[in-house]
Protein backbone atom coordinates (compact mmCIF):
# COMPACT_ATOMS: atom_id res chain seq x y z
CA UNK A 1 0.00 0.00 0.00
CA UNK A 2 1.23 3.47 -1.12
CA UNK A 3 1.23 5.81 1.83
CA UNK A 4 0.58 9.60 1.32
CA UNK A 5 0.94 12.75 3.20
CA UNK A 6 -1.59 15.52 3.18
CA UNK A 7 -0.77 18.45 4.27
CA UNK A 8 -3.34 21.26 4.92
CA UNK A 9 -3.21 24.71 4.86
CA UNK A 10 -6.51 26.53 4.46
CA UNK A 11 -7.82 27.97 0.87
CA UNK A 12 -11.07 28.08 -0.84
CA UNK A 13 -10.74 24.10 -1.11
CA UNK A 14 -11.07 24.47 3.12
CA UNK A 15 -13.43 26.89 3.20
CA UNK A 16 -17.08 27.61 3.14
CA UNK A 17 -19.32 30.64 4.23
CA UNK A 18 -19.93 31.83 7.98
CA UNK A 19 -21.95 31.23 10.58
CA UNK A 20 -23.19 34.84 9.73
CA UNK A 21 -23.65 34.52 6.14
CA UNK A 22 -21.20 37.45 4.86
CA UNK A 23 -17.78 35.84 4.36
CA UNK A 24 -16.19 32.56 3.06
CA UNK A 25 -13.30 31.83 5.11
CA UNK A 26 -11.09 28.94 5.86
CA UNK A 27 -12.61 26.48 8.63
CA UNK A 28 -12.19 22.88 7.58
CA UNK A 29 -9.87 20.57 9.19
CA UNK A 30 -7.57 18.51 7.27
CA UNK A 31 -10.07 15.48 8.53
CA UNK A 32 -12.58 17.11 7.20
CA UNK A 33 -11.00 17.37 3.96
CA UNK A 34 -10.15 13.45 3.62
CA UNK A 35 -14.25 12.42 4.64
CA UNK A 36 -15.15 15.03 1.65
CA UNK A 37 -12.92 12.19 -1.05
CA UNK A 38 -15.87 10.23 -3.04
CA UNK A 39 -13.35 8.39 -4.92
CA UNK A 40 -12.61 5.18 -3.04
CA UNK A 41 -8.35 5.26 -3.63
CA UNK A 42 -7.54 1.91 -3.31
CA UNK A 43 -4.33 1.06 -1.66
CA UNK A 44 -3.47 4.18 -0.89
CA UNK A 45 -3.06 5.16 2.77
CA UNK A 46 -3.74 8.78 3.93
CA UNK A 47 -1.64 10.67 6.70
CA UNK A 48 -2.98 14.34 7.61
CA UNK A 49 -0.71 17.20 8.66
CA UNK A 50 -2.96 20.19 9.42
CA UNK A 51 0.02 23.06 8.72
CA UNK A 52 -2.38 26.15 8.70
CA UNK A 53 -6.01 27.02 7.93
CA UNK A 54 -5.30 30.85 6.30
CA UNK A 55 -6.98 32.27 2.53
CA UNK A 56 -3.22 31.69 0.55
CA UNK A 57 -3.13 35.32 0.37
CA UNK A 58 -2.02 35.83 3.82
CA UNK A 59 0.83 33.33 2.96
CA UNK A 60 4.23 34.47 3.42
CA UNK A 61 7.80 33.97 2.68
CA UNK A 62 8.85 32.85 5.46
CA UNK A 63 5.40 30.27 6.16
CA UNK A 64 6.12 29.13 2.61
CA UNK A 65 9.69 28.36 3.22
CA UNK A 66 8.60 26.31 6.29
CA UNK A 67 5.86 24.53 4.33
CA UNK A 68 9.01 23.20 2.15
CA UNK A 69 10.43 22.26 4.99
CA UNK A 70 7.48 20.45 6.38
CA UNK A 71 7.22 18.77 3.10
CA UNK A 72 11.07 17.59 3.37
CA UNK A 73 10.69 16.46 6.73
CA UNK A 74 7.88 14.01 5.55
CA UNK A 75 9.81 12.55 2.50
CA UNK A 76 12.69 11.77 4.62
CA UNK A 77 10.39 9.57 6.39
CA UNK A 78 10.55 5.74 4.59
CA UNK A 79 7.17 5.39 5.32
CA UNK A 80 5.95 8.07 2.97
CA UNK A 81 5.56 7.63 -0.38
CA UNK A 82 4.70 11.29 -1.53
CA UNK A 83 3.20 14.41 -0.48
CA UNK A 84 0.09 16.49 -1.45
CA UNK A 85 -0.65 19.97 -0.25
CA UNK A 86 -3.51 21.39 -0.01
CA UNK A 87 -3.56 25.51 -0.84
CA UNK A 88 -5.41 28.48 -2.17
CA UNK A 89 -4.59 29.25 -5.20
CA UNK A 90 -3.65 32.78 -5.30
CA UNK A 91 -0.05 31.82 -3.84
CA UNK A 92 -0.06 28.69 -4.71
CA UNK A 93 2.38 28.95 -7.89
CA UNK A 94 4.36 30.84 -5.37
CA UNK A 95 4.55 28.47 -2.71
CA UNK A 96 4.76 25.23 -5.25
CA UNK A 97 8.17 27.06 -6.69
CA UNK A 98 9.55 27.62 -2.68
CA UNK A 99 9.28 23.96 -2.16
CA UNK A 100 10.45 23.03 -5.96
CA UNK A 101 13.67 24.80 -5.23
CA UNK A 102 14.12 23.68 -1.36
CA UNK A 103 12.81 19.45 -1.62
CA UNK A 104 15.54 17.54 -3.12
CA UNK A 105 13.47 14.12 -2.73
CA UNK A 106 12.36 12.22 -5.97
CA UNK A 107 9.22 11.37 -4.03
CA UNK A 108 6.18 12.91 -6.14
CA UNK A 109 5.01 16.20 -4.56
CA UNK A 110 2.07 17.46 -5.64
CA UNK A 111 -0.05 21.35 -4.48
CA UNK A 112 -3.90 20.83 -5.73
CA UNK A 113 -7.14 23.18 -4.38
CA UNK A 114 -10.09 24.47 -5.59
CA UNK A 115 -11.88 27.52 -7.21
CA UNK A 116 -15.18 26.68 -5.38
CA UNK A 117 -15.59 26.72 -1.21
CA UNK A 118 -16.31 23.12 -0.09
CA UNK A 119 -20.22 23.90 0.68
CA UNK A 120 -21.19 25.11 -3.19
CA UNK A 121 -22.58 22.12 -4.65
CA UNK A 122 -20.24 22.08 -7.50
CA UNK A 123 -17.05 22.65 -5.29
CA UNK A 124 -13.66 21.24 -7.63
CA UNK A 125 -12.38 20.67 -4.15
CA UNK A 126 -12.34 16.98 -3.71
CA UNK A 127 -11.81 15.64 -7.37
CA UNK A 128 -9.18 17.91 -7.00
CA UNK A 129 -7.37 16.43 -4.02
CA UNK A 130 -8.07 12.11 -5.36
CA UNK A 131 -6.22 13.10 -8.56
CA UNK A 132 -3.32 14.82 -6.40
CA UNK A 133 -3.62 11.76 -4.41
CA UNK A 134 -2.94 9.53 -7.08
CA UNK A 135 -0.17 11.33 -8.89
CA UNK A 136 1.85 11.17 -5.30
CA UNK A 137 1.26 7.44 -5.23
CA UNK A 138 2.15 7.19 -8.67
CA UNK A 139 5.84 5.83 -9.51
CA UNK A 140 5.80 8.03 -13.08
CA UNK A 141 5.52 11.00 -10.94
CA UNK A 142 8.97 10.24 -9.05
CA UNK A 143 11.63 12.83 -10.27
CA UNK A 144 9.57 15.66 -11.38
CA UNK A 145 9.62 18.19 -8.79
CA UNK A 146 7.41 19.93 -7.41
CA UNK A 147 3.74 19.87 -9.53
CA UNK A 148 0.41 22.00 -9.62
CA UNK A 149 -2.89 19.55 -10.40
CA UNK A 150 -6.23 21.07 -11.06
CA UNK A 151 -8.61 19.61 -13.40
CA UNK A 152 -7.17 16.20 -14.18
CA UNK A 153 -4.19 18.06 -15.41
CA UNK A 154 -0.38 18.52 -13.73
CA UNK A 155 2.45 21.11 -13.92
CA UNK A 156 5.78 22.01 -13.34
CA UNK A 157 5.84 24.39 -10.45
CA UNK A 158 8.40 26.75 -12.76
CA UNK A 159 6.48 27.15 -15.64
CA UNK A 160 2.45 27.18 -14.02
CA UNK A 161 0.39 30.34 -13.32
CA UNK A 162 -3.11 30.99 -12.18
CA UNK A 163 -4.83 32.37 -15.66
CA UNK A 164 -8.20 32.84 -14.38
CA UNK A 165 -9.87 34.57 -11.17
CA UNK A 166 -12.71 32.27 -10.58
CA UNK A 167 -12.72 29.37 -13.34
CA UNK A 168 -11.92 25.62 -12.04
CA UNK A 169 -9.18 25.00 -14.79
CA UNK A 170 -7.08 28.57 -13.49
CA UNK A 171 -3.50 26.59 -13.76
CA UNK A 172 -1.84 26.84 -17.09
CA UNK A 173 1.76 26.38 -18.36
CA UNK A 174 2.15 28.73 -21.54
CA UNK A 175 3.76 27.76 -24.06
CA UNK A 176 6.00 25.12 -21.99
CA UNK A 177 2.59 22.75 -21.85
CA UNK A 178 1.40 20.40 -19.11
CA UNK A 179 3.55 17.73 -17.86
CA UNK A 180 0.62 15.02 -17.75
CA UNK A 181 -2.87 14.43 -16.87
CA UNK A 182 -4.58 11.60 -14.56
CA UNK A 183 -7.17 9.54 -16.70
CA UNK A 184 -9.25 7.65 -14.42
CA UNK A 185 -6.77 5.62 -11.91
CA UNK A 186 -4.20 6.07 -14.62
CA UNK A 187 -1.64 8.99 -14.42
CA UNK A 188 0.38 9.96 -17.62
CA UNK A 189 3.68 11.57 -17.63
CA UNK A 190 4.07 13.32 -21.37
CA UNK A 191 6.81 15.31 -20.69
CA UNK A 192 9.69 16.34 -18.13
CA UNK A 193 10.97 19.58 -16.65
CA UNK A 194 14.62 20.04 -17.52
CA UNK A 195 15.09 23.31 -15.57
CA UNK A 196 15.48 22.63 -11.93
CA UNK A 197 17.66 22.61 -9.43
CA UNK A 198 17.80 22.67 -5.82
CA UNK A 199 19.22 24.46 -2.61
CA UNK A 200 19.81 23.98 0.96
CA UNK A 201 19.20 27.27 2.41
CA UNK A 202 18.56 27.62 6.14
CA UNK A 203 16.57 30.90 5.71
CA UNK A 204 15.41 33.25 2.77
CA UNK A 205 15.45 37.05 2.18
CA UNK A 206 11.95 38.64 2.53
CA UNK A 207 13.10 41.81 1.50
CA UNK A 208 12.64 41.40 -2.47
CA UNK A 209 10.16 43.74 -4.07
CA UNK A 210 8.65 43.29 -7.40
CA UNK A 211 8.18 46.20 -9.91
CA UNK A 212 5.71 46.28 -12.50
CA UNK A 213 6.42 48.71 -15.54
CA UNK A 214 3.55 50.73 -16.90
CA UNK A 215 3.52 53.49 -19.78
CA UNK A 216 5.46 56.65 -18.48
CA UNK A 217 6.45 54.96 -15.01
CA UNK A 218 8.64 56.81 -12.73
CA UNK A 219 11.60 56.02 -10.78
CA UNK A 220 9.94 56.27 -7.65
CA UNK A 221 8.58 53.29 -6.49
CA UNK A 222 12.37 51.62 -7.20
CA UNK A 223 14.37 54.05 -5.77
CA UNK A 224 12.13 54.00 -2.26
CA UNK A 225 12.76 50.14 -2.70
CA UNK A 226 16.35 50.99 -2.69
CA UNK A 227 16.53 53.18 -0.21
CA UNK A 228 13.99 51.53 2.35
CA UNK A 229 16.45 48.12 2.75
CA UNK A 230 15.29 46.00 -0.18
CA UNK A 231 17.91 43.07 -0.93
CA UNK A 232 16.63 42.65 -4.53
CA UNK A 233 14.38 43.98 -6.98
CA UNK A 234 12.45 42.40 -9.40
CA UNK A 235 11.56 44.56 -12.41
CA UNK A 236 8.41 42.63 -14.34
CA UNK A 237 9.63 45.54 -17.89
CA UNK A 238 8.46 45.59 -20.92
CA UNK A 239 8.44 43.10 -23.99
CA UNK A 240 12.04 41.80 -24.47
CA UNK A 241 12.62 42.90 -20.67
CA UNK A 242 12.90 47.59 -21.12
CA UNK A 243 11.96 50.14 -18.72
CA UNK A 244 10.91 53.50 -19.03
CA UNK A 245 13.92 56.17 -19.55
CA UNK A 246 13.66 57.15 -15.88
CA UNK A 247 13.56 53.69 -14.34
CA UNK A 248 16.56 52.70 -16.22
CA UNK A 249 18.31 55.78 -14.92
CA UNK A 250 17.79 55.03 -11.61
CA UNK A 251 19.07 51.26 -12.11
CA UNK A 252 22.29 52.31 -13.31
CA UNK A 253 22.84 54.58 -10.36
CA UNK A 254 21.84 51.64 -8.15
CA UNK A 255 24.64 49.43 -10.07
CA UNK A 256 27.23 50.92 -7.42
CA UNK A 257 25.48 49.93 -4.41
CA UNK A 258 25.47 46.23 -5.50
CA UNK A 259 21.44 45.63 -4.40
CA UNK A 260 20.77 42.98 -7.74
CA UNK A 261 18.22 44.19 -10.33
CA UNK A 262 16.38 41.42 -12.62
CA UNK A 263 14.71 41.84 -14.99
CA UNK A 264 11.51 40.04 -16.24
CA UNK A 265 8.94 40.60 -18.82
CA UNK A 266 5.09 41.38 -18.15
CA UNK A 267 4.36 39.79 -20.95
CA UNK A 268 2.73 35.83 -20.31
CA UNK A 269 5.14 33.96 -22.53
CA UNK A 270 8.74 34.87 -24.39
CA UNK A 271 12.08 35.33 -22.46
CA UNK A 272 14.16 38.92 -22.05
CA UNK A 273 16.72 39.72 -23.66
CA UNK A 274 18.96 42.87 -24.05
CA UNK A 275 18.27 44.10 -27.58
CA UNK A 276 16.67 48.11 -27.22
CA UNK A 277 19.47 50.75 -26.58
CA UNK A 278 18.47 54.21 -26.09
CA UNK A 279 17.15 53.51 -22.16
CA UNK A 280 16.24 49.97 -23.11
CA UNK A 281 17.79 46.61 -22.68
CA UNK A 282 20.90 47.11 -23.72
CA UNK A 283 21.04 50.26 -21.52
CA UNK A 284 20.17 47.71 -18.59
CA UNK A 285 22.30 45.33 -18.75
CA UNK A 286 25.51 47.92 -18.83
CA UNK A 287 24.08 49.07 -15.35
CA UNK A 288 24.69 45.19 -14.41
CA UNK A 289 20.99 43.69 -14.04
CA UNK A 290 20.28 40.42 -14.32
CA UNK A 291 18.27 39.10 -17.24
CA UNK A 292 15.55 36.06 -15.89
CA UNK A 293 14.92 34.15 -18.91
CA UNK A 294 11.54 33.13 -19.28
CA UNK A 295 10.72 33.23 -15.25
CA UNK A 296 7.86 35.32 -14.57
CA UNK A 297 8.52 38.27 -12.08
CA UNK A 298 6.81 36.65 -9.13
CA UNK A 299 9.32 33.09 -9.89
CA UNK A 300 11.80 35.27 -10.24
CA UNK A 301 11.28 37.11 -6.82
CA UNK A 302 11.22 33.61 -5.20
CA UNK A 303 14.25 32.42 -7.04
CA UNK A 304 16.31 35.61 -5.37
CA UNK A 305 14.42 35.11 -1.66
CA UNK A 306 16.05 31.54 -1.70
CA UNK A 307 19.52 32.95 -3.48
CA UNK A 308 19.57 35.66 -1.04
CA UNK A 309 19.23 33.50 1.53
CA UNK A 310 21.96 31.31 0.83
CA UNK A 311 24.80 34.40 1.17
CA UNK A 312 25.10 34.42 -2.75
CA UNK A 313 26.27 37.76 -4.07
CA UNK A 314 24.95 39.31 -7.29
CA UNK A 315 27.44 37.39 -9.68
CA UNK A 316 26.42 34.42 -7.79
CA UNK A 317 23.10 35.07 -8.32
CA UNK A 318 23.13 35.93 -12.22
CA UNK A 319 24.87 32.92 -12.30
CA UNK A 320 22.06 30.60 -11.12
CA UNK A 321 19.44 32.95 -13.19
CA UNK A 322 21.22 31.93 -16.18
CA UNK A 323 20.95 28.34 -15.36
CA UNK A 324 17.05 28.36 -14.49
CA UNK A 325 15.85 30.88 -16.66
CA UNK A 326 16.10 28.90 -19.68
Amino acid sequence: MSQITLITTGGTIASRLAADGRDVVASISGADLRETLQDPLEGIGITIDEYCNVGSYAIDLPLAFGLAKRIAEHLADPACDGVVVTHGTDTMEESAFMADLLVASEKPVVFTGAQRSADEPDTDGPRNIAAAIRIAASPAARGLGVVIAFEQDFHAARDVTKTHTSRVDTFRSGEHGKLGEVDGERVLVQRKPLLRKTYSAGRVETDVELIKMVMGASDRAIRFAASSGARAIVLEGFGRGNATPDVTRAVEELAETGIPVIVTSRCPEGRVKPIYGNGGGKDLERAGVIFAGDLTGIKARILASVLLGLGLDREEIRAEFELLGG
